[in-house]
């Protein structure tokens, strides 16, 4: 059955906020495909949480050339759900894709140089079948390739008609300075500056990254804003045998020690206090902080997404 967008989407209790000094509006919610949007997933869920989040005011989802798993399969199911539901949607849709770390062999398939970013949006393109990405990222900071290399990639992508907007993950204060700089004089503004940013990981406030953006009109969208589900209510009570730290994979249990066992209880305390879970307080907290437009969140369910949307209604 073809896919049918609820008529009252915008009306389902999503909030919008400004990106910086643009004309985009991003929802204070964002789905990412890091995880659960690869071959190795079900597709129908996928289909299903895709749907779910449209449904209630979710436009924007956000990819990266190797996510998956496998590699670029996150970008093939989001070629699927075009074709299968999304294509009549795609211009209320903000589809990013990202490319810097390791996607192909050789010398040409990872970093920052013009030859991988320009070569990756064209592959990105082929298997989500679009026409353009709405955003570009470079992924992460390259320290061996000239800033301007880079940044001047991102501006052609623009010029060529391949993406709409630009923006950097990752990337270290003067670094993103530069960034700002070099794009608007060559007049492709930096939109929006991704990094993490959760109650456990200050990074990019303590770094001034954020002060910096919402002094210079540029969006800030956090990802793993519940660190890997530490900020949730999974490891309250140690770590449960089915959880990612004990499979050692993104967590090790060695860092669940007494001292951040005694944080996340204090944190969950808080929220309790407020009539919220550790993971709604975790996601309320990232967008009540100085220059945040949204934070992506990740669902391998659409019970999850719907306890996660929690954080935008009044409290």
């Amino acid at each position: 059955m073809m896919y049918k967008a609820a008529d009252n989407r915008y009306d389902s209790g999503m909030r919008y906020e400004r990106c910086g000094h643009s004309g985009v509006l991003l929802p204070r919610v964002s789905l990412g495909f890091w995880h659960n949007f690869g071959s190795v997933d079900p597709y129908e869920r996928s289909r299903e949480i895709t749907h779910y989040a449209f449904d209630h005011g979710i436009t924007h989802f956000d990819l990266a050339n190797n996510y998956g798993p496998v590699y670029g399969s996150a970008e093939e199911t989001m070629g699927r759900l075009m074709d299968d539901s999304f294509r009549p949607y795609r211009d209320e849709l903000f589809i990013a894709t990202k490319a810097g770390y390791d996607m192909w062999p050789g010398p040409y398939g990872n970093w920052g140089s013009r030859k991988y970013l320009m070569a990756s949006l064209e592959q990105s393109l082929r298997r989500m079948h679009l026409d353009y990405v709405d955003l570009f990222y470079s992924h992460r900071y390259d320290p061996e390739t000239p800033l301007e290399e880079t940044l001047q990639a991102l501006v052609d992508t623009v010029r060529q008609g391949k993406a709409l907007y630009v923006g950097i993950s990752r990337w270290p204060l003067e670094a993103t300075r530069t960034a700002y700089e070099y794009l608007k004089a060559h007049d492709v503004p930096l939109l929006i500056y991704q990094g993490r940013l959760n109650m456990l990981d200050r990074t990019p406030q303590e770094e001034g990254i954020m002060d910096f953006c919402a002094d210079h009109g540029v969006g800030f969208i956090s990802f793993s804003p519940l660190a890997q589900g530490l900020l949730t209510d999974r490891y309250l009570n140690g770590v449960p045998d089915d959880s990612r730290m004990s499979k050692g994979k993104f967590l090790k249990k060695e860092m669940l020690t007494d001292e951040l066992l005694q944080r996340l209880r204090d944190y969950n305390r808080q929220a309790q206090d407020r009539g919220e879970t550790l993971a709604e307080h975790a996601l309320r907290w990232i967008l009540e902080q100085r220059g945040v437009t949204s934070v992506l969140v990740g669902a391998s369910s659409t019970a999850q997404l719907e306890k996660n949307l929690r954080c935008v209604s009044p409290v």
